[in-house]
Protein backbone atom coordinates (compact mmCIF):
# COMPACT_ATOMS: atom_id res chain seq x y z
CA UNK A 1 0.00 0.00 0.00
CA UNK A 2 1.33 3.56 -0.64
CA UNK A 3 0.91 6.07 2.25
CA UNK A 4 -1.92 7.68 1.02
CA UNK A 5 -3.49 4.78 0.94
CA UNK A 6 -2.30 3.71 4.62
CA UNK A 7 -3.66 7.46 5.51
CA UNK A 8 -7.14 6.96 3.60
CA UNK A 9 -7.52 3.61 5.53
CA UNK A 10 -6.89 5.20 9.26
CA UNK A 11 -8.84 8.19 7.62
CA UNK A 12 -11.75 5.37 7.14
CA UNK A 13 -11.29 4.53 10.85
CA UNK A 14 -11.20 7.01 12.45
CA UNK A 15 -14.53 7.58 11.42
CA UNK A 16 -16.39 4.98 14.00
CA UNK A 17 -14.76 7.76 16.80
CA UNK A 18 -16.93 10.52 14.93
CA UNK A 19 -19.72 11.01 18.36
CA UNK A 20 -23.29 11.27 16.16
CA UNK A 21 -25.18 14.84 17.23
CA UNK A 22 -21.86 16.70 18.66
CA UNK A 23 -19.33 19.06 17.44
CA UNK A 24 -15.59 17.13 15.93
CA UNK A 25 -12.40 18.87 15.93
CA UNK A 26 -10.19 18.68 13.27
CA UNK A 27 -7.05 18.44 12.68
CA UNK A 28 -4.61 20.09 9.88
CA UNK A 29 -2.23 17.91 7.22
CA UNK A 30 -2.50 15.89 4.61
CA UNK A 31 -3.79 12.32 6.89
CA UNK A 32 -6.41 15.15 8.32
CA UNK A 33 -7.58 15.86 4.85
CA UNK A 34 -8.07 12.53 4.27
CA UNK A 35 -10.38 12.53 7.25
CA UNK A 36 -12.30 15.75 6.14
CA UNK A 37 -13.47 13.77 2.67
CA UNK A 38 -14.31 10.60 4.86
CA UNK A 39 -16.19 12.62 7.01
CA UNK A 40 -18.24 14.67 4.43
CA UNK A 41 -20.26 11.79 3.79
CA UNK A 42 -21.52 11.76 7.48
CA UNK A 43 -21.96 14.80 7.87
CA UNK A 44 -25.36 14.83 8.21
CA UNK A 45 -25.27 12.64 11.65
CA UNK A 46 -23.12 15.66 13.34
CA UNK A 47 -23.34 19.24 14.59
CA UNK A 48 -20.21 20.88 13.19
CA UNK A 49 -17.02 21.28 13.11
CA UNK A 50 -14.14 22.85 15.12
CA UNK A 51 -10.82 23.46 12.80
CA UNK A 52 -7.38 23.77 14.00
CA UNK A 53 -6.08 25.72 10.73
CA UNK A 54 -7.87 28.19 8.07
CA UNK A 55 -7.33 25.90 5.44
CA UNK A 56 -9.09 23.03 7.40
CA UNK A 57 -12.07 25.17 7.77
CA UNK A 58 -11.82 25.62 4.31
CA UNK A 59 -12.09 21.98 3.46
CA UNK A 60 -14.17 21.38 5.79
CA UNK A 61 -16.62 24.73 4.28
CA UNK A 62 -16.13 23.32 0.75
CA UNK A 63 -17.81 20.24 1.77
CA UNK A 64 -20.52 21.60 3.21
CA UNK A 65 -19.70 21.01 6.59
CA UNK A 66 -20.34 23.75 9.53
CA UNK A 67 -17.51 24.83 11.19
CA UNK A 68 -17.80 26.83 14.52
CA UNK A 69 -15.42 29.22 16.36
CA UNK A 70 -14.21 27.67 19.23
CA UNK A 71 -15.27 30.72 21.62
CA UNK A 72 -18.62 29.39 21.49
CA UNK A 73 -18.41 25.57 22.21
CA UNK A 74 -18.63 24.41 25.55
CA UNK A 75 -17.19 20.74 24.64
CA UNK A 76 -16.12 18.40 22.21
CA UNK A 77 -16.30 14.66 22.07
CA UNK A 78 -13.40 14.10 20.07
CA UNK A 79 -10.45 15.61 18.33
CA UNK A 80 -9.14 13.52 15.01
CA UNK A 81 -6.23 14.80 14.09
CA UNK A 82 -2.43 13.52 12.43
CA UNK A 83 1.34 13.08 13.67
CA UNK A 84 4.79 13.48 12.67
CA UNK A 85 6.16 11.27 15.31
CA UNK A 86 3.98 9.37 17.59
CA UNK A 87 5.31 6.97 20.53
CA UNK A 88 4.01 4.33 22.42
CA UNK A 89 2.46 6.77 25.41
CA UNK A 90 0.83 8.70 22.89
CA UNK A 91 3.23 11.83 23.23
CA UNK A 92 3.52 13.40 19.52
CA UNK A 93 5.77 15.91 17.83
CA UNK A 94 3.02 18.07 15.79
CA UNK A 95 3.55 21.06 13.68
CA UNK A 96 5.01 20.10 9.92
CA UNK A 97 1.69 21.76 8.79
CA UNK A 98 2.22 25.15 10.79
CA UNK A 99 -0.80 24.58 12.91
CA UNK A 100 0.68 23.38 16.43
CA UNK A 101 -0.99 26.33 18.82
CA UNK A 102 -4.48 26.03 17.43
CA UNK A 103 -4.57 22.16 17.14
CA UNK A 104 -3.26 21.95 21.04
CA UNK A 105 -5.97 24.79 21.75
CA UNK A 106 -8.51 22.56 19.79
CA UNK A 107 -7.22 19.52 21.35
CA UNK A 108 -7.14 20.65 24.85
CA UNK A 109 -11.26 21.20 24.92
CA UNK A 110 -12.04 17.87 23.28
CA UNK A 111 -12.48 14.44 25.86
CA UNK A 112 -10.70 12.21 23.52
CA UNK A 113 -7.83 13.04 21.41
CA UNK A 114 -7.71 10.13 18.20
CA UNK A 115 -4.35 10.31 16.30
CA UNK A 116 -4.57 9.14 13.21
CA UNK A 117 -1.27 8.04 10.81
CA UNK A 118 0.65 5.92 8.70
CA UNK A 119 2.70 2.82 11.03
CA UNK A 120 6.36 4.89 9.60
CA UNK A 121 5.15 7.78 12.24
CA UNK A 122 5.86 5.52 15.33
CA UNK A 123 8.70 5.78 17.15
CA UNK A 124 10.43 4.67 20.13
CA UNK A 125 12.48 8.22 20.84
CA UNK A 126 10.86 11.42 19.21
CA UNK A 127 13.08 14.10 17.87
CA UNK A 128 14.10 12.47 14.15
CA UNK A 129 11.23 15.03 13.32
CA UNK A 130 12.42 18.10 13.78
CA UNK A 131 10.42 19.63 16.80
CA UNK A 132 8.87 23.46 15.96
CA UNK A 133 7.82 25.89 17.73
CA UNK A 134 6.26 28.82 17.13
CA UNK A 135 7.32 32.17 18.56
CA UNK A 136 6.40 35.94 18.49
CA UNK A 137 8.64 37.74 15.69
CA UNK A 138 10.96 39.87 17.90
CA UNK A 139 11.57 36.85 19.86
CA UNK A 140 13.05 34.88 17.33
CA UNK A 141 16.59 35.41 17.68
CA UNK A 142 16.36 34.95 21.36
CA UNK A 143 14.28 32.23 21.51
CA UNK A 144 17.15 30.15 18.99
CA UNK A 145 19.79 31.14 21.16
CA UNK A 146 17.84 29.10 23.98
CA UNK A 147 16.74 26.03 22.04
CA UNK A 148 20.18 25.49 21.01
CA UNK A 149 21.55 25.71 24.58
CA UNK A 150 18.96 22.31 24.67
CA UNK A 151 21.35 20.86 22.25
CA UNK A 152 19.37 21.68 19.08
CA UNK A 153 20.03 22.75 15.74
CA UNK A 154 16.86 25.68 15.57
CA UNK A 155 16.44 27.28 11.91
CA UNK A 156 13.94 29.75 10.72
CA UNK A 157 11.24 28.01 8.73
CA UNK A 158 10.78 29.93 5.23
CA UNK A 159 8.17 30.03 2.43
CA UNK A 160 8.69 27.44 0.15
CA UNK A 161 11.20 29.43 -2.76
CA UNK A 162 11.72 32.28 -0.64
CA UNK A 163 13.95 33.98 1.91
CA UNK A 164 11.34 35.41 3.67
CA UNK A 165 10.02 33.53 7.11
CA UNK A 166 6.70 31.24 7.08
CA UNK A 167 3.90 33.29 9.32
CA UNK A 168 1.51 31.48 10.95
CA UNK A 169 -2.45 31.94 11.36
CA UNK A 170 -1.32 33.11 14.65
CA UNK A 171 0.69 35.70 13.22
CA UNK A 172 3.53 34.03 14.68
CA UNK A 173 6.96 32.68 13.02
CA UNK A 174 7.93 28.87 12.97
CA UNK A 175 11.50 27.43 14.51
CA UNK A 176 12.11 24.04 13.42
CA UNK A 177 14.47 22.40 15.97
CA UNK A 178 16.69 19.58 14.36
CA UNK A 179 19.28 16.86 16.18
CA UNK A 180 17.03 16.39 19.52
CA UNK A 181 16.61 12.94 20.85
CA UNK A 182 13.65 12.98 23.71
CA UNK A 183 13.32 10.85 26.00
CA UNK A 184 11.67 12.99 28.55
CA UNK A 185 8.90 14.47 25.94
CA UNK A 186 6.91 16.21 29.18
CA UNK A 187 9.71 17.64 30.92
CA UNK A 188 11.03 19.54 27.53
CA UNK A 189 7.76 20.36 26.68
CA UNK A 190 7.39 22.37 29.80
CA UNK A 191 10.72 23.91 29.71
CA UNK A 192 10.58 25.18 26.20
CA UNK A 193 7.22 26.52 27.09
CA UNK A 194 8.77 28.65 30.11
CA UNK A 195 11.07 30.18 27.33
CA UNK A 196 10.07 33.78 26.81
CA UNK A 197 8.76 34.68 23.78
CA UNK A 198 7.83 30.98 22.80
CA UNK A 199 3.68 30.82 21.36
CA UNK A 200 3.52 26.95 21.82
CA UNK A 201 6.25 23.95 21.01
CA UNK A 202 4.68 21.17 18.70
CA UNK A 203 5.29 18.50 21.72
CA UNK A 204 1.66 16.98 22.74
CA UNK A 205 3.08 15.16 25.74
CA UNK A 206 1.46 16.65 29.08
CA UNK A 207 -1.53 15.82 27.04
CA UNK A 208 -1.02 13.47 24.37
CA UNK A 209 -3.19 11.02 22.28
CA UNK A 210 -5.86 8.91 24.27
CA UNK A 211 -5.93 6.38 21.02
CA UNK A 212 -3.92 6.10 17.59
CA UNK A 213 -4.67 4.32 14.55
CA UNK A 214 -2.05 3.73 12.49
CA UNK A 215 -2.09 1.94 9.12
CA UNK A 216 -0.08 -0.60 8.43
CA UNK A 217 0.31 -3.22 5.55
CA UNK A 218 -1.60 -5.53 7.76
CA UNK A 219 -4.34 -3.02 8.07
CA UNK A 220 -4.81 -0.37 10.65
CA UNK A 221 -3.79 -1.00 14.06
CA UNK A 222 -5.31 0.46 17.27
CA UNK A 223 -2.89 1.84 20.04
CA UNK A 224 -4.69 2.83 23.04
CA UNK A 225 -3.20 4.81 25.13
Amino acid sequence: MTQDELKQAVARAAIDYVVEGEIIGVGTGSTANFFIDELAKIKDRIKGTVASSEATASRLRGHGIPVFDLNDVESMAVYIDGADEINAQGAMIKGGGAALTREKIVASVAKKFVCIADGSKLVETLGAFALPVEVIPMARASVMRQLAALGGQPKLRLKPGTDQAFITDNGGELIDVAGLKITDPVALEEKINQIVGVIAVGLFAKAGADVCLLGTADGVKTLSL
